[in-house]
């Protein structure tokens, strides 16, 4: 009955929805709220032709989405279990798919950040989801600049972003009808090419001369060989994960606080060069800066932070969860990377000294 219902107001809604809303009066959106991030993400895309990429469903199908560029809209939702806007929206996300589902293609995509594929197998069950359901390998979520869960991206029936966004309301309601409100002889258009293929390593690999900023505007050298004979230690992590977590996934909270003690405690022995790199999922520059000022997660002088905005950095060592822990040896060789339940302090020690 609910579902129904949420179908019914759905349609009317579409029905009713002015097909420009006016600007001048809308109010404004807080540039740090999920909306306004997710606005900012998309400011680049819309009007840009949707990306060329295959998503690859729980099941296993392969769904290509430029297959649909010229026949029909696309509607995708970036999200994740452990988000709980995401989770609050799921249900009307499904009600979408079940109402608009035969002339739209509609997909939930994971987005692999913190999430495995048994843990969304559970989610769906438990929700009753019906509609397709992929885990993005951050391909994805780098061609459409993900910066929030969720993320909803509208693709129009020709092809062109026509919308990017965070909340369930009459903004993504009025994206939706303008998108089912072109007609069925709208010209598709070449879809843009993915995310340019990135190199990633893994341990075992020498690193190129890779150089990030750090929060104070120096150049941190992340790869090639070091001048000092020293190892380097790359924390990947998340500003919001140990206290946005803490009651919804507690177990990844208490990891991601003890990492971080892990790496201040031996980041000012200066047996190796650290560095702690920031996601940016639902995390900016003032994110980081609040971070590092909140005396309960501070870091020390010897552990520097830079914000991994678009992700490149956790994706050219094909980090999908935090915390984790690169440990590069004096030649630049990846030596391991340890994942959230390896991260002790007698295990970082150790593998920092094998490294040097």
């Amino acid at each position: 009955m609910r579902t129904l219902l949420h179908a019914g107001l759905l349609m009317a809604a579409l029905a009713t929805f002015p097909a420009h809303a006016a600007t001048d009066s809308a109010p404004a959106v807080n540039a740090e709220s999920g909306q306004g991030r997710a606005e900012a993400a998309g400011t680049g895309l819309l009007g840009l032709p949707g990306p060329a990429a295959t998503l690859t469903t729980l099941e296993g199908e392969r769904i290509d989405l430029g297959a649909y560029y010229g026949k029909k809209p696309v509607y995708l939702k970036f999200w994740a279990t452990w988000c709980v806007p995401c989770r609050e929206q799921m249900p009307g996300f499904e009600a979408d798919y079940e109402a608009l589902g035969d002339r739209m293609a509609i997909i939930a995509v994971n987005t692999g950040f913190n999430d495995k594929p048994a843990t969304v197998r559970d989610f769906r069950q438990k929700m009753g989801l019906r509609m397709p359901v992929a885990v993005d390998d951050g391909s994805l979520a780098a061609a459409l600049n993900l910066r929030v869960t969720p993320q909803h991206v509208v693709i129009g029936r020709d092809g062109r972003i026509l919308y990017v966004g965070h909340l369930a309301d009459d903004k993504l309601h009025q994206a939706l009808r303008a998108a089912l409100a072109e007609g069925e002889s709208a010209a598709g258009i070449a879809a843009a090419p993915g995310h340019p293929q990135e190199a990633s390593y893994k341990p075992g690999d020498i690193l190129p001369g890779l150089t990030t900023s750090i929060t104070t505007g120096q150049a941190f050298p992340v790869g090639g060989p070091s001048r000092d004979g020293k190892p380097r230690a790359v924390l990947f992590f998340s500003p919001w994960c140990e206290s946005y977590l803490a009651t919804s996934r507690p177990a990844m909270a208490a990891a991601c606080r003890q990492a971080r003690e892990v790496a201040s405690s031996l980041a000012d022995q200066g047996q190796a060069h650290w560095l702690g790199v920031a996601s940016g999922l639902w995390a900016s520059a003032k994110d980081l800066a609040d971070y590092q000022a909140n005396p309960k997660t501070a870091v020390p002088s010897g552990l520097p932070l830079t914000l991994d905005a678009d992700g490149h950095l956790f994706r050219a060592f094909g980090v999908r969860e935090v915390p984790s822990l690169a440990i590069i040896d004096a030649k630049g060789r990846i030596t391991r990377i340890l994942g959230p339940e390896e991260i002790t302090l007698a295990t970082a020690q150790r593998t920092v000294a094998q490294a040097r």
